[in-house]
Order: C-alpha cells, then sequence, then structure tokens
C-alpha cells in the first residue's frame, strides 16, 4: 500500500491537507468518513490498513438501512494522519473543497479478528467490517462490483440490530468540530 498516488495529486505548498507517512498500525484499527464538498458532494469511507488508509468515495453517503446498497468508488490510499483532516481544500487543487469529519471510530473484521486477512479479504473483494462509530455502527459488507470497473464496490449495512430506517446522513455535524460544511 503506497502513498504514492496521493502525493502525486497534491501540491503541498497550497493545501493543509497533510503529508503523512505510513504508520505502524496501532491495537485498534481506525475508520474514518469525511463529508467532501467538492465538484459533487460525497463522503469519503476509509478504513485503516498497514498505516494507511484505503480511501472510497461514496457518492450519495453511507446508509444504515440494510436495504440500501451505496456505489464505493475506491480511491487512491490516504496517510493515517489524513484521518483527522477537516478544512478548506484551496481551489485550483486536487479535491478542491469543504471536509468536515462526519464520522470516526474503531473496525474489526466481522468474519476474523486476524488482521492479516484484512488484504486478503480486500483483494478477494470482500470485507466483512463491523464499525464502532459515533453514527455508523454495527456490521457492513464492502463487495467489488464484478464485470465493472475494478474500483466499483459496494457499500451495505447488514441486518444485525444497529440498521436503522432513519436517514443518518441528517447528522450532519462533525464529530471533531461539531460545524457543518456550510459553517467551515
Amino acid at each position: 500500500m503506497s502513498l504514492k498516488k496521493y502525493s502525486e495529486k497534491r501540491n503541498f505548498n497550497s493545501t493543509t491537507e497533510p503529508k503523512g507517512d505510513a504508520v505502524k498500525p496501532k491495537k485498534e484499527l481506525v475508520f474514518v468518513v469525511q463529508k467532501h464538498a467538492a465538484s459533487h458532494l460525497h463522503y469519503d469511507f476509509r478504513l485503516e490498513m498497514d498505516g494507511v488508509l484505503k480511501s472510497w468515495a461514496i457518492p450519495k453517503g453511507p446508509s444504515m438501512n440494510p436495504a440500501d446498497k451505496r456505489l464505493a468508488i475506491m480511491v487512491e490510499d490516504h496517510p493515517y494522519d489524513y484521518k483527522d483532516f477537516e478544512g478548506i481544500i484551496p481551489e485550483g487543487n486536487y479535491g478542491a473543497g469543504k471536509v468536515i469529519v462526519w464520522d470516526n471510530g474503531t473496525y474489526t473484521l466481522a468474519d476474523t479478528q486476524e488482521e492479516g486477512d484484512i488484504k486478503s479479504d480486500l483483494e478477494k473483494g470482500k470485507l466483512g467490517i463491523i464499525l464502532k462509530g459515533h453514527k455508523l455502527k454495527g456490521e457492513f459488507t464492502l463487495v467489488r462490483l464484478k464485470g465493472k470497473q475494478e474500483n466499483a464496490w459496494l457499500l451495505i449495512k447488514k441486518n444485525d440490530g444497529d440498521g436503522s430506517y432513519d436517514d443518518v446522513l441528517l447528522q450532519d455535524k462533525s464529530v471533531v468540530s461539531h460545524v457543518t460544511l456550510e459553517d467551515l
């Protein structure tokens, strides 16, 4: 897992995004969901793996409704330090727009607690995870779509008792700064 693509897309002289390096994984794996008003509003779903954040852009945002299947486009890995990034990416930069930490927390694998299986499951195209966040809780599955572009996945909430028909996206404040995108 490399940060080369991440670094190539950014001009660190004009953006406050972290340069970051891969870090040694902590005992608990972290996840973050950043609400990002760039050319189109979307949510960036990031899972810590091997000291970086594997990342997917979710155009409609995550859902707690097990009936919803949300398209998730895998994008470049991000540095671990990006998990705390909030702010405005200036015009003329990749991803220009406002970013808040919409949700964060820790996660484990749903089927096994073996950290080494994360990469294997990811390569196979199916990753079951249990999120322990402020807004997102319970079991989810990331599934790579077959016959589509290599980076197209679905994020699906499992019917596990934590699901809800309520629109979780209405909880629009940052879990870090308690501001909305509009407040930035």
